[in-house]
């Protein structure tokens, strides 16, 4: 998938656990563990808002796009 989701990257650059940042976003850790392994199909704009708002961060230090290889 062209899209990585480096969601575990921010987490250990700013201590949090997975259950504290699905507290403070609204979501459920299930769903946390959907995004932080990428195997989401979308993300609504509101949750990347609080996930950046949590982690004081920007959406391009989450997500990022690598064309696959041809």
């Amino acid at each position: 998938m062209p899209i990585i989701v480096n969601l575990d990257v921010m987490m250990a650059k700013r201590k949090m656990s997975s259950g504290e940042l699905a507290e403070k976003v609204g979501i459920s850790q299930a769903n946390l563990s959907i995004l932080k392994t990428g195997k989401a199909k979308a993300v609504r704009f509101s949750t990347l808002e609080a996930i950046c708002k949590a982690l004081d961060c920007q959406p391009g230090d989450i997500l990022e796009y690598q064309p696959p290889d041809v």
